[in-house]
C-alpha cells in the first residue's frame, strides 16, 4: 500500500512537471554571432539623453554603439525598429526566481535552508533554468533576476541571474550580490533581543575566523581548518560585498542602521515600508532602500490609502536613494513593472519610475558596469516596445540578452494561444 501511494504521488508530480514544461515552450537563444543594429527608434539610454531615430550597434553580446550616426561594420544585421522604443532591461532587485516553482508542491521550492545562520548559501547552485516564470516574467521586460534565498537569521547570498539560457552557471551574471540578513521581529522585545545577540555573535565568530586564516596565510598562526559559512562572511568585511537587511519597521530600520555602522559593513535595506520616516539617518549614512511591494494595502489602520503607493515619491523628495521591487514571488514577476507604474501615480515622474526598475538597483546591487542603461561598453540586455515598460498598455515585442534575441513563448501566451482557438472554433460551428 505505501509503495503504491508513493508511486501516485511520484507519478502525479511528473505529470504537473511534464505539463509545465509543455505549456512552458520556450527555447534559450544561441550567442550572438554577428553584429546586430537596431535602426530608427527612441532609444531611452536611462543615464544619458533620450536619442530619436537612433541605432544601437552591439557585437558578442555587448553594446558597441549609439547614437544617430553609426558606422556599422561589414556583416552586420540591420534591424528597422522605426517608430518602436528601446530601453534597458528591468531588474527586479527581490526574486525568487528559479528557486521557487508550484507553491503546493515542496519539492518545486528551495527558498530556505535549515539551520537559522547559512551566509555560505549561494542560491544560483539551486536555480533552475527551467523555470516557466522565467519566460513570463522576461515578456514583461525583467531580464535580470537578484534571486535571494530566505528563512533564518543570516539566509545565504542572493545572486543576479540573467533571464535566459540553458544552466544555471552561464546564467548568473555576478554572485554574492548581497549577504541576506532577516532583522528580528520587534513584536517580542525578549526574543528581539535574543536574535539580535545571535546575529552579533555569528559576525563576532566570522571576524575571529578571518583573522585565524589571514595569520595563518601570513606564517603566523598554526593551521586553522576551513570553514565555508565563516569564510563566506570575509567579502562583508572587506567592503567587497553588502549586507541586505529586511526591515520595515522604523525601530528595525534605526537598529540596523546602528548594528551596520558598528560593524562597519555597507548596509542596504529591503522592505523599507517605515523608510519615510527616518530619511535624514538613511541619507546622513548614504544607506539606500529596496522597496518592495508597492501595489498593496497600509498595514495599519491610521496610515492614508496610499502610504505604500506614495512611499518612493517620498523617498526620492529627502533625497534617499532607493530602487523598487515587487513581492519576491517568481510568478508574479511579470507584475515589477506595474509597482513602479503605481509610484508613478502617486508622486514620482515617469522617468524616476523607471530609473527605480533600471539603473538604481544595478547601482546598489553593484552591478552597473553590465546592467541598467545603455550605454557602450555594457550588456546588450535590452527591450524593444510600444512605449513606456512601466505603462499597463505597453506591449514588449522583443527582448534581448546579452545581444541573445529570446523567444518571447511563455506559458502565458501559450494558455491564451490554446484557448482563443478553442473559443474561434466554436464560433466557426
Amino acid at each position: 500500500m505505501k509503495i503504491s501511494l508513493l508511486t501516485t504521488l511520484i507519478f502525479a508530480i511528473m505529470l504537473i512537471f511534464s505539463h509545465s514544461l509543455m505549456a512552458q515552450n520556450q527555447t534559450p537563444a544561441p550567442p550572438q554571432s554577428e553584429p546586430i543594429a537596431l535602426v530608427g527608434a527612441t532609444i531611452h539610454t536611462v543615464s544619458g539623453d533620450v536619442i530619436e531615430n537612433g541605432t544601437i550597434l552591439f557585437e558578442y553580446g555587448k553594446i558597441t554603439a549609439i547614437g544617430t550616426n553609426v558606422d556599422l561594420p561589414q556583416g552586420t544585421r540591420s534591424e528597422d525598429v522605426s517608430g518602436k522604443y528601446i530601453y534597458p532591461g528591468l531588474i527586479d532587485a527581490w526574486s525568487q526566481m528559479g528557486i521557487y516553482e508550484i507553491g503546493a508542491v515542496d519539492m518545486t521550492t528551495d527558498i530556505n535552508e535549515q539551520g537559522t545562520v547559512n551566509p555560505n548559501v549561494m542560491v544560483e547552485r539551486a536555480f533552475n533554468p527551467e523555470s516557466r516564470w522565467i519566460g513570463v516574467g522576461r515578456s514583461a521586460g525583467v531580464l535580470t533576476s537578484i534571486t535571494t534565498p530566505g528563512g533564518g537569521l543570516i539566509s545565504g547570498q542572493s545572486a543576479a541571474m540573467m533571464m535566459d539560457g540553458w544552466a544555471w552557471d552561464e546564467m548568473t551574471l555576478k554572485s554574492g550580490v548581497g549577504l541576506i540578513v532577516n532583522w528580528p521581529n520587534t513584536n517580542n522585545m525578549r526574543n528581539y533581543a535574543t536574535q539580535l545577540q545571535n546575529l552579533r555573535d555569528a559576525f563576532a565568530d566570522a571576524r575571529a575566523y578571518k583573522t585565524a586564516r589571514r595569520a595563518m596565510e601570513n606564517g603566523d598562526a598554526p593551521h586553522h581548518d576551513f570553514d565555508t559559512r565563516w569564510n563566506a562572511m570575509i567579502p562583508v568585511f572587506d567592503g567587497e560585498r553588502p549586507v541586505v537587511v529586511s526591515a520595515d519597521e522604523v525601530r528595525q530600520i534605526q537598529d540596523a542602521i546602528t548594528w551596520s555602522i558598528e560593524e562597519g559593513v555597507e548596509l542596504i535595506i529591503l522592505g523599507g515600508r517605515d523608510a519615510h520616516l527616518v530619511t535624514d539617518q538613511l541619507t546622513e549614512h548614504n544607506i539606500p532602500v529596496i522597496v518592495t511591494t508597492v501595489l498593496t494595502s497600509p498595514n495599519r489602520d491610521w496610515e492614508s490609502y496610499d502610504a505604500r503607493y506614495s512611499l518612493p515619491a517620498k523617498l526620492h523628495d529627502a533625497g534617499v536613494t532607493f530602487a523598487i521591487a515587487g513581492g519576491p514571488s517568481a510568478p508574479y514577476a511579470n507584475r515589477l513593472p506595474f509597482e513602479a507604474g503605481a509610484a508613478a501615480a502617486f508622486g514620482l515622474s515617469p522617468e524616476q519610475a523607471l530609473h527605480s526598475l533600471t539603473l538604481a538597483p544595478a547601482q546598489i546591487l553593484g552591478i552597473y558596469d553590465r546592467v541598467g542603461s545603455l550605454e557602450v561598453g555594457k550588456d546588450a540586455t535590452l527591450l524593444i516596445t510600444t512605449g513606456n515598460p512601466i505603462e499597463y498598455a505597453t506591449q514588449i515585442e522583443q527582448v534581448y540578452v546579452q545581444g541573445r534575441k529570446s523567444d518571447m513563448m511563455d506559458s502565458h501566451k501559450y494558455f491564451y494561444e490554446k484557448y482563443r482557438e478553442k473559443v474561434d472554433q466554436r464560433a466557426t460551428n
